[in-house]
């Protein structure tokens, strides 16, 4: 865990607090059940959820490193037009020779596991040490993922993230925190969303049919020895 001091966090405490309206939202921004969330890392100017904010530890009690999580399918969609645009390639070289880059994100990085580490208090999973110096998207050595750059961006406010900060300018273009891009961006006619196919559920359910079959295994190898004995 880190103890460094408290990283800066965009919104107040009371702003983070989720409502079952916030959760719906996200749950119909993503496609899937909202899962895990303890708090709203950021918000779009009409208030909807722009950053969840999901505990570092599921209740499937698989370790999530990336607390941060871009939710917003205009801001989603624009982060990779900027990506498809080959513009990891670009930070990823910069942060090979530029020096005062590289100590900024190594800052950005520390900054991202002391607030893991409080909101892992917070929502009281409390330290994980699977993933202990572990932040997200490849910091600090490296760019693996502007959304987790431009989610930690938004979450943490300007100056924290300087290769986020520049994510964001990058797609000005086609969004910008100023002006909402709500209407239209999801579904809000339909249904919400009931079931979870993402990697993390599809993993632990394997991980579960695998410890199942193990379990049968082992009943029909007992159901047989005592065959066997008798």
């Amino acid at each position: 865990m880190s103890t460094g001091p408290a990283a800066p966090e965009a919104l107040s405490a009371a702003d983070r607090v989720p409502t079952e309206a916030d959760l719906e939202t996200v749950s119909r921004q993503l496609g899937r059940p909202a899962r895990d969330i303890v708090e709203i890392a950021a918000r779009c100017v009409c208030g909807n959820p722009l950053v969840a904010t999901t505990a570092p530890r599921l209740s499937s009690g698989i370790p999530f490193p990336t607390v941060y999580y871009l939710t917003h399918p205009a801001v989603t969609a624009a982060v990779s037009r900027l990506e498809a645009n080959g513009e990891m390639v670009r930070m990823n070289e910069r942060l090979e020779t530029d020096t005062q880059l590289a100590g900024a994100m190594q800052h950005a990085h520390e900054g991202y596991l002391s607030v893991r580490a409080a909101i892992g208090v917070r929502s009281g999973v409390g330290e994980v040490p699977e993933i202990s110096g572990v932040s997200a998207g490849g910091m600090p050595q490296r760019v693996k993922c502007l959304h987790v750059m431009a989610a930690h961006a938004l979450a943490a406010g300007p100056g924290v993230n300087p290769l986020g900060d520049e994510t964001l300018a990058g797609i000005a273009q086609w969004w910008t925190p100023e002006v909402c891009a709500c209407e239209g961006a999801w579904d809000t006619e339909g249904p919400a969303p009931s079931r979870d196919r993402s990697r993390h559920v599809r993993t632990q359910e394997q991980q579960d049919a695998a410890a199942k079959r193990q379990e049968r295994a082992a009943k029909r190898a007992a159901a047989t020895d005592t065959e066997e004995q008798a």
